[in-house]
Formats: C-alpha cells, structure tokens, sequence
C-alpha cells in the first residue's frame, strides 16, 4: 500500500480528484488555489528554455554531419506538415457530420471578455511569425521561455559547435554534465507535481463551475471524441507502421500526460517526455531536434480544435460555408496554425486570426469558448503531448537511431512491476515458473535480460 502511494501517477490522479471536488464544493476557495498551479507551471518553465538549448546543441554536437541534420530536420518538417494536415481534416469532417453549432441559441450562452485574443488575433499575420523567430538577444529569449526562438539560437550555436570541430569537445563535456544537472532540477520539481496538478485543476473547475459546460457539451464531446479518434486510429496506425505498440508507449509516458491533464499545459511534461524518449530508445540528437520543433509545428491537438471551433461558431451565427470557403478556411489554418507558435493563449489568438483572416464568422464569437476552453485546452495539450512523442519515434526509427533494447529494458521493468505486485498480494505462485521462482522465502523475478531480482521480503 505505502509503495501504491508512493507512485506518481496514483498522486497525480488523486490530486486532480481532489481538485475537481473542491472546485464544486468550495469555489470561492478553490479560485485561491490558481497561485499553486501557476507556481508549478511556473517552476518548469524555469528549466524548459535551458534543456531545450542543451539537448539541441549537444545533439547538432554529436552528429557532426551538416548534411545529417539537414535531413533529419527535413524528415521532422514534411512528418509535421502531412500529419497535421489530417489532424485538421479530421476536425473537418467530424464538425459537419456531427453538426454541434446547429440550432444553438447564441443569446443564451455565457460570454467571456475575449476583446485581448481578438486584438493580437488581427495583428498577427505570417511575416510576423517569421521575423520573431529572431530573437533580439538570446537573454531575452531564455528570460520569456519563448521556445522557437531558443530552438533557433541553439541551432545555430551547435552548427557553430561542429564548426570549431575537435576544439570545442571540452565545451561538449561541460555542457553534457550541465544538462545532467538541469535533469536531476526536473526530478525534484516533478516530486511536487501533485500539488501543482491540484491547485490548477481545482481554480478551474472553481472558477468556470461544470455548469458552464453543459450548453456547449455537445462541441467538448465532439471535440474529445474527434481527438481520441485521431490518437487511437492516426498515431496508432502510424505507430505500427513503424513496429512501435501505441498502448505501450501511452502507458510509458503515462505521468507525463497526468500531468498535462491536471495543468492544461504540454509544456509543464516537456522535459520528462524528452527524458523518456531517450529512456525509451530514442537517440538524444533526434530527441533534441524533433521535440522542440514540434512543440512549435506539429501541435495536432490544436490544429483539431481550431477547425472544430472555427465550424461550430459558423455553425452557431447560421453562417453557411460551402465546400470551397471550408477548404480556404483549411488553407488559413495551415498557416496560422504554426503563426503562434509560442504566443501565450496561442489557441485562441490563432482563432482570433483566423476569423479575421476568412471575414465569415464575426471574430467576437470567440467570446462564446471561453468558458469552456479551458476544459478543452487539456484534451489539446495532451494530443500535442502525444503526437510528438510519436513524431519523435517516427524519425528515430527512419534514420536508425532507435534503440529497441532500450525499448525491451522499458517493457521489461513495466512486466516486473506488475510480477511484484501480482506477489505482494499473495499471487506469486500464478506467475509462470520461467518468469518468477521461490528464493529464500520470498521471489526472485527474471527480467529481458536473464538476470534475476530478489524480492526476499515480498510475502512479508
């Protein structure tokens, strides 16, 4: 019992419970609990920009092949632009088929004051998007956690790295034990994960309350629905592809996506997922390159939910948009969808945009999602998570740099976790005898590698 309580996942759905239940019960004093959530969300962060700048430079550092790095980028941009490009068809197809907007009375929803997302929304264009790729200085970049434009100095410092050649390979060791650190930072933050998970799960269900999900339950379930369908069929398929189990991986980074699913934030589990991916078999120069990038351009979950969101609010204002406007539509989001990579409210400010840019849906019915939208940003942040774990698979096993022992080690210590517990409820005599066998009173359980384990005290 005291090792079932120790575990991260059982604190973190037991936390976000908790949460859940002071928000309906006490919301005056489940809003005081946003500074908690902030605090942890903030506390990660902290360590994003560092480990991002790290794990890229080391990986442009270790490859030490121009022509390598090019093609692995190249890979990572074309997996992106083809995957997301379903992603927002999906949406497409399933917000007329299910029809959520249709027959609402648009007077009776709550509104929120969304007239700041609108601002940005019409100020933000394309060419925009390109020149803040640079930063002013790359302090200022770190200092605002702003990721692609870390992503764009780091790039260029490790093709400087490799440009010095054998002479910077004192600065590469510096820098690899350097990462470790910030590592071992990402452990102890993530002890107190449940307390973070809490505090943001219960300001918001204290602040918007459940009652305000039932008018727009309908686009919700049609959006969880669309985004399960997305993960469970298009990265499954995908995954098998490419000789990986989608089950298994899930139950891999399970923590990782608890935790997104308590803050509502992908980036809160960035560095963990990255940890694991290396963990799980991935090469660290692919793990460095594809992640960052992909948190930036292949955010499928947010692609989903602009198409859903942009046809449901046509759908509410009896706005009619035949085959061709909805296509064009499409085309805006392939853009803007990637024109506010690492804007704060990024969803809605592409929203925004995008119904400044098409002129066919009144751009203050935005307005109309945000109560709701912060129930929706966990399903957005947790298919982003998702689907760039499984681009980072993708391009590790394309370019041969996957380590399946790795992936064995992995399955193998799930395998012995549930071997250990299956003995310490009294059940080890149901493991077949090749898998587990009596030693000293207790069990000793044999793992991939034909090496056996006591757990001499299991039965006691």
């Amino acid at each position: 019992m005291r090792r079932f309580a120790r575990n991260l996942t059982v604190q973190v759905l037991f936390a976000v419970t908790c949460g859940v239940i002071l928000g309906v019960v006490a919301p005056d004093l489940a809003k005081s609990m946003k500074p908690v959530g902030d605090t942890f969300v903030k506390l990660v962060k902290m360590v994003i920009g560092p480990i991002i700048f790290l794990t890229i430079v080391l990986g442009i550092a270790n490859i030490a092949d121009v022509k390598k790095i090019g093609r692995v980028g190249g890979k990572a941009f074309l997996y992106f632009e083809i995957v997301t490009t379903f992603a927002l068809g999906i949406g497409l197809t399933v917000v007329n088929l299910t029809q959520p907007g249709a027959g609402l009375d648009v007077t009776a929803l709550a509104k929120g004051d969304a007239s700041a997302y609108a601002v940005q929304g019409k100020g933000l264009t394309f060419i925009d998007f390109l020149t803040h790729i640079v930063p002013s200085s790359p302090v200022q970049a770190f200092a605002e956690g702003d990721i692609l434009q870390v992503v764009f100095f780091a790039v260029l410092f490790g093709f400087a790295m490799v440009s010095v050649g054998s002479g910077a390979t004192a600065l590469s060791d510096v820098l690899e034990r350097t990462l470790e650190v910030f590592f071992k930072i990402v452990a102890m933050i993530m002890k107190i994960a449940p307390l973070g998970a809490f505090g943001a799960m219960a300001y918001t269900v204290g602040t918007f309350g459940l009652k305000t999900l039932l008018p727009l339950g309908r686009l919700m379930l049609d959006v969880y629905l669309t985004m399960a369908i997305f993960i469970f069929v298009v990265l499954n398929l995908i995954a098998k592809w490419y000789g990986f189990s989608l089950w298994r991986f899930l139950r891999f980074i399970r923590e990782e996506i608890l935790i997104v699913l308590g803050t509502s934030s992908s980036e809160a589990a960035l560095p963990g997922l990255m940890a694991k991916l290396e963990r799980y078999g991935c090469a660290r120069p692919i793990v460095g390159l594809v992640v960052p990038t992909g948190y930036s351009f292949n955010l499928d979950g947010t692609s989903i939910y602009l198409t859903m969101a942009t046809l449901f609010l046509a759908q509410v204002y009896g706005v009619h948009l035949s085959l061709g406007e909805q296509l064009a539509i499409l085309g805006v989001l392939m853009v803007t969808s990637k024109g506010a990579a690492g804007v704060t409210g990024s969803g809605f400010i592409v929203l925004a945009s995008t119904l400044a840019a098409t002129r066919t849906v009144p751009i203050e019915g935005v307005a109309l999602l945000l109560g709701v939208d912060r129930f929706m940003s966990e399903a957005r942040a947790i298919t982003n998570l998702i689907g760039n774990g499984v681009a980072t698979l993708v391009i590790s096993r394309s370019e041969g740099q996957f380590d399946d022992e790795k992936m064995k080690d992995a399955k193998s210590a799930a395998n012995m976790s549930k071997m250990v517990k299956l003995i310490k409820a009294g059940k080890g005599d149901e493991l077949p005898p090749i898998l587990a066998r009596r030693y000293k009173g207790g069990y000793q359980v044999l793992d991939g590698h034909h090496r056996f384990h006591a757990y001499q005290d299991c039965l006691h």
